[in-house]
């Protein structure tokens, strides 16, 4: 179905970019190259699959695996058909993805066979998984043997397309619920946030917009597939514009520039982390990046060097700063044209319809649209906690907008704490030490303090090479903080523990901070 902008559903994308596109590689897989009009092809026996398998409008089709072709190929399939998409987190343990699969009553699931050691149906197996319509097991590395229960991905290649595949497509309304997306659980027990096509579509829409994303852009997926990063700002973002994307399994900084080398690739969106690695990689000079034009990250602290030696070492025209969580994908966004200073110490402006404004007494940030989420799955009482009656979305976050409407986070409302009787924004903190040559990376937490109630503690990843001590932290913060806001303990880490997105996971800091 169109929209007064294109298409309004994600079948009615597909097949528009199948019409429009029907020679131009949609999809390149190590070996597999495949055009929007093979692409089309494949999602259409996909689906007949399927519905061979008695998946019905609106039942619930799971996938978790890496990014793949067979993952487009298979969440394409599971819409075009008319269900409802789970993405499922592959780093989940067997009792995280069975509670999806049970809380979403999956229908089908779509599956990665044995996959850098990690068995998943075996795990799900043991965890207690019951019977299902259908499980469909894609062939992450090599192809497994036969198990008893599971239909291997052979099948959806040499599966008949069936005429109630394009008829199914044709009936996706606008209204229908295109995708469950469980949220990433930095505050506990994740939710389902669902979306409408419509939403998947305007978020995309908007995200490919404010990116320039045209036909001949090649697009490296680095951003897992389950989360939207990956999922809509990435595979429908590059589906309404008709550029090529290149899933990536997993993060290698090595394979990744030679990925952009010999493919040309154009846009690498990511987390702070994947440019500071590339950048920090001895073999940086050994690849041609020259053809990267955009950038578009977030999640965390981004310092202005690192915008500008983005853009002086890796070559990316455009550098983008945005803002989004699970249920408003593409709230705010930079624009092409802002400078280095904005990108840095801003998450953009509105986009995707959205209002912004942050709350009188809190400094909370609250979003409303025609693109916020429709609720949380069999959870009126949190979706009502969440979206109040004039429809704003609490997002949980802190922030500030300046007078051009540009938005800067300073925190996660539970993540303040309080120093001798004085409000701390972590992030305050962690951006003072971006700005600390030596370290690579921070996060602030408040831990208990018989004197101040609570003080600050720092957890720091140093440059390699470099030789950053407790003091110099310490005596960098004293610099350029008041002093409640300096931390008082400083721990170095190797690295810190982050979801797929990005984002740190300050409650894995906090339990080990309790437990200790």
């Amino acid at each position: 179905m169109l929209g007064r902008s294109g298409p309004a559903t994600i079948p009615a994308a597909l097949i528009d970019a199948a019409g429009r596109f029907p020679g131009r590689e949609a999809v390149v897989d190590g070996p597999v190259r495949m055009t929007y009009g093979e692409l089309h092809q494949q999602v259409r026996r996909c689906a007949s699959l399927f519905i061979d398998n008695g998946i019905h409008r609106g039942d619930r089709v799971a996938i978790c695996s890496p990014n793949t072709q067979h993952w487009v190929i298979a969440a394409l399939g599971a819409l075009y058909c008319g269900a409802t998409l789970v993405p499922v987190n592959t780093r989940f343990t067997g009792p995280e993805m069975l509670d999806v699969v049970e809380r979403s009553e999956t229908a089908a699931l779509v599956v990665a066979g044995p996959f850098l050691g990690t068995d998943r149906i075996a795990e799900l197996r043991a965890a207690g998984l019951g019977p299902l319509r259908l499980i469909l097991r894609i062939p992450a590395d090599g192809t497994p043997p036969p198990e008893a229960g599971v239909v291997d991905w052979a099948a959806v290649e040499s599966m008949p397309v069936s005429p109630e595949a394009d008829a199914r497509a044709d009936a996706v309304a606008p209204d229908d619920v295109s995708d469950i997306l469980f949220t990433s659980g930095t505050t506990g027990r994740s939710k389902g946030a669902m979306s409408a096509h419509r939403q998947s579509i305007g978020v995309a829409r908007a995200w490919a917009d404010c990116g320039q994303l045209t036909a001949e852009d090649r697009y490296l997926v680095i951003n897992p597939f389950f989360h939207s990063f990956g999922y809509k700002a990435g595979m429908l973002a590059a589906l309404l514009s008709g550029c090529t994307i290149l899933p990536q399994r997993t993060f290698d900084v090595d394979a990744t520039m030679r990925v952009i080398a010999a493919e040309r690739i154009t846009v690498l969106p990511g987390a702070p982390t994947i440019y500071q690695t590339m950048l920090d990689s001895p073999g940086l000079r050994e690849h041609d990046l020259s053809s990267l034009r955009l950038a578009v990250t977030g999640a965390a602290t981004v310092a202005v060097a690192l915008v500008e030696r983005m853009r002086a070492d890796l070559s990316f025209d455009t550098v983008l700063t945005a803002y989004g969580l699970t249920e408003a994908v593409v709230a705010t966004m930079c624009r092409p044209d802002d400078d280095a200073e904005t990108i840095a110490r801003t998450c953009g402006r509105a986009a995707a319809d959205f209002e912004v404004r942050t709350a009188e007494d809190s400094g909370e940030i609250l979003l409303r649209g025609p693109n916020t989420m429709l609720g949380y799955l069999d959870d009126p009482e949190a979706t009502a906690e969440a979206i109040d009656v004039e429809g704003w979305l609490h997002t949980g976050d802190v922030g500030t907008l300046d007078e051009r409407g540009y938005l800067k986070i300073t925190d996660r409302i539970k993540d303040m704490y309080i120093c001798g009787g004085f409000n701390v924004y972590p992030a305050e903190v962690e951006q003072a030490l971006a700005r600390l040559d030596g370290v690579a990376d921070s996060a602030v937490i408040g831990v208990p303090d018989t004197r101040m109630g609570e003080v600050g503690r720092a957890y720091v990843v140093r440059r390699p090479g470099a030789d950053v001590s407790a003091s110099d932290i310490v005596e960098h913060c004293k610099a350029v903080l008041a002093n409640y806001k300096v931390p008082r303990q400083v721990e170095f880490r190797d690295q810190l523990p982050r979801n797929p997105s990005g984002k740190v996971l300050k409650r894995v800091l906090r339990d080990e901070e309790a437990k200790a």
